[in-house]
């Protein structure tokens, strides 16, 4: 074969894994379409970032020079558009929109008409004969009614725009300690809580606690408070619930001064149904943003599935990345669902082999779509978290497009949190197999980085339970003051301290914790609902039982700030995966090295060992970091802090391993 015929270098991904050879073209094929795709792109608007620019054409847009409004939708199948308000008293017939052949309307107005604050929307003649009042796709604010829970749209234009104090730059995080939050239930009172309060009175204690990057729930709006944020109607506004735009970015700004990183839990895998406020059924097509017939129907989310093989769709949802990036200075994102996107099936079967991830199965427009939005945000924003809730393990999704992956940073170690719960369900502590729970604690894809957690909200909401009402469940009403001793409580506190450690030693490069879940928070997470009388009773956080030092809770939060205070100083989720040193089935006892940290666990419920030995990587003398049997996290204080551990004759050192106990050597 001559040079000229010589086959193309692999893509590096399978350069880095020789098992994926056989999918080679598929990974190949996915690389071409991004890259012709791509090239079509930059040819028309010049770059990528200028394509994602779609929100500052459509939508609703002041021109100061002109001094005039100017209104565009795009509705390619819509008989006729208006737009209706305040400023017209509803009148549906008044300020008519104009179709151009590319299926965009448009109104000019001119100036006084429209106001900061006035409420709007558009009635819409759809292709099907309807004729409905909608909210524009994308409108930057839109407000709920308390009464009748209807949303209207409003014109956002503050004569004084917010003025940043703070610069960051999200390059900085080079392990992000994420803190998992939601505005409006991070207060203790029974009610929404606000973006204010968040930066004033809950980033201060994220701070505190040694987290260095913010997650934020819920924030594009969502008709519905319970759904947690996943059911998006108007994908450019931030939720009115919790203030206004401004405020929002009080917030962020605020983290940015405490040197913390704001993530927002971004949701492009799907969309409410609601014909009202969301985007369904737009131009009365049935087929606009979303597929038509079934396939536009996510059964398992009962709500509607983007038709991502539509460029105009590709476009509206970059432009809603470009958005959030530059309005509100957002440091990256959460992609919620990666899963069901990924695949034709949401992901929704089993994955036995490589085969499962690049067959008929796999969503190739999809694909597409997470390749460029992850080379969009690496373009405005490079160094930005970008993590993926992928449940399936798709090989490459947490390498750049370049290497023939989708581009994401990190991926959330979702089997790890579901391995403890079933654990704490099943079986005693005692019997847990030492060898399986190292293998799922440790089993992630090498050269793609994951967010290591054991537990999230997904395990706070009613239905499931926390870690820590699991471990202690109604003893927890009684037993938590410091003079009440409770066998339930003591295994409970010691068993969240070693779990937590193991997680986020051996787990990832990255570490994830929901808000109120370092301090073993008790009970379970409900928003207000018929069910419950509408009561935020369980949709609330109890920061005053952290804070009453006659409570046990502050054992907790001790702990898991001093932990994440070593893992910081000592970078040890930049480090190399673990290495497992020594497992003792007799005894209970696991081992291993991490960072030159030794970490030993004792999860025997009863075995304290005098003298115990194990042959360190690291050959000399070492200190006792880290020891959760420590008095001030809730232990017996049975080790001696004042001793070194020098290597032995036998090429050992020696050590008192105490039950259920964690202990870090270094």
């Amino acid at each position: 074969m001559s040079a000229m015929e010589e086959k193309p270098a692999l893509p590096t991904i399978v350069q880095n894994d020789p098992w994926l050879e056989p999918q080679t073209e598929s990974i190949r094929r996915r690389s071409e379409r991004f890259e012709k795709t791509l090239a079509e792109i930059r040819e028309k608007s010049g770059s990528l970032a200028a394509y994602a620019r779609g929100h500052k054409y459509s939508g609703i847009h002041f021109n100061p020079t002109a001094r005039q409004w100017i209104i565009r939708e795009w509705a390619p199948e819509a008989k006729g558009i208006s737009l209706i308000g305040e400023f017209n008293h509803w009148n549906r017939d008044s300020h008519p929109l104009s179709r151009n052949p590319d299926g965009i309307w448009e109104l000019k107005l001119e100036g006084p008409e429209l106001t900061h604050g006035d409420k709007i929307k558009f009635h819409i003649h759809g292709a099907d004969g309807s004729r409905l009042d909608r909210l524009p796709a994308c409108l930057t604010r839109a407000v709920q009614d308390p009464v009748s829970h209807d949303y209207t749209g409003q014109i956002w234009a503050p004569e004084k725009a917010y003025e940043w104090k703070h610069k960051f730059d999200p390059a900085a995080i080079s392990a992000p300690f994420i803190y998992e939050s939601h505005v409006g239930m991070a207060g203790e009172e029974p009610r929404v809580h606000t973006y204010r309060e968040f930066a004033d009175n809950v980033l201060p204690r994220v701070k505190k606690a040694g987290y260095n990057t913010v997650q934020l729930m819920a924030i594009q709006e969502h008709p519905y408070y319970g759904s947690f944020g996943y059911h998006v109607s108007s994908f450019f506004a931030a939720c009115s619930r919790f203030g206004t735009p401004e405020d929002l970015k009080y917030l962020i700004d605020t983290a940015h001064g405490m040197g913390i990183a704001v993530l927002l839990d971004i949701v492009h895998s799907h969309a409410v149904k609601n014909i009202s406020e969301g985007l369904n059924n737009f131009d009365g097509s049935g087929h606009q943003y979303f597929h038509g017939g079934e396939k536009g129907d996510h059964p398992q989310w009962d709500s509607k599935c983007f038709d991502y093989s539509r460029p105009e769709v590709r476009q509206f949802l970059l432009s809603n990345v470009r958005y959030w990036l530059e309005e509100f200075r957002f440091d990256g994102f959460r992609f919620d669902g990666i899963t069901s996107m990924l695949y034709h099936s949401h992901g929704n079967r089993a994955f036995g082999s490589y085969d499962d991830y690049f067959g008929e199965d796999a969503d190739e427009d999809a694909i597409l779509y997470l390749k460029l939005a992850n080379e969009l945000i690496s373009e405005i924003k490079p160094g930005a978290i970008v993590v993926a809730e992928d449940m399936s393990g798709m090989p490459g999704l947490c390498r750049p497009n370049h290497e023939g992956g989708i581009g994401f940073t990190h991926r959330l170690a979702m089997g790890i949190p579901d391995h403890w719960i079933k654990l704490l369900k099943d079986q005693r502590d005692e019997e847990w197999n030492l060898d399986e729970l190292w293998g799922v604690i440790t089993n992630r894809r090498f050269g793609e980085a994951t967010i290591a957690y054991a537990e999230s909200h997904d395990q706070a909401l009613v239905g499931d339970k926390t870690i820590a009402f699991r471990l202690m469940d109604k003893e927890m009403y009684w037993h938590m003051d410091l003079e009440n001793e409770h066998p339930v409580i003591e295994r409970g506190i010691a068993l969240h301290k070693i779990i937590r450690l193991i997680t986020l030693a051996f787990g990832g490069e990255g570490w994830l914790n929901f808000m109120g879940n370092e301090f073993g928070h008790p009970e379970w997470l409900d928003f207000p609902r018929e069910g419950n009388g509408w009561s935020y009773h369980y949709c609330r956080r109890q920061w005053s039982l952290v804070d009453n030092p006659n409570l046990k809770y502050q054992w907790l939060a001790e702990w898991d700030r001093d932990l994440i205070k070593l893992a910081r100083d000592r970078k040890l989720l930049q480090a190399a995966p673990a290495q497992l040193l020594h497992v003792d089935h007799e005894n209970k006892i696991l081992i291993a090295e991490r960072a030159n940290l030794i970490f030993i666990i004792n999860f025997s419920p009863d075995r304290s060992i005098p003298g115990y030995g194990v042959a360190p990587y690291k050959k000399d003398t070492h200190s006792l970091l880290l020891d959760s049997d420590e008095k001030k996290y809730g232990g017996h204080g049975r080790l001696d802090h004042g001793v070194g551990y020098p290597l032995h004759s036998d090429g050992q050192i020696k050590f008192y391993t105490t039950s259920r106990t964690a202990i870090v050597l270094g």
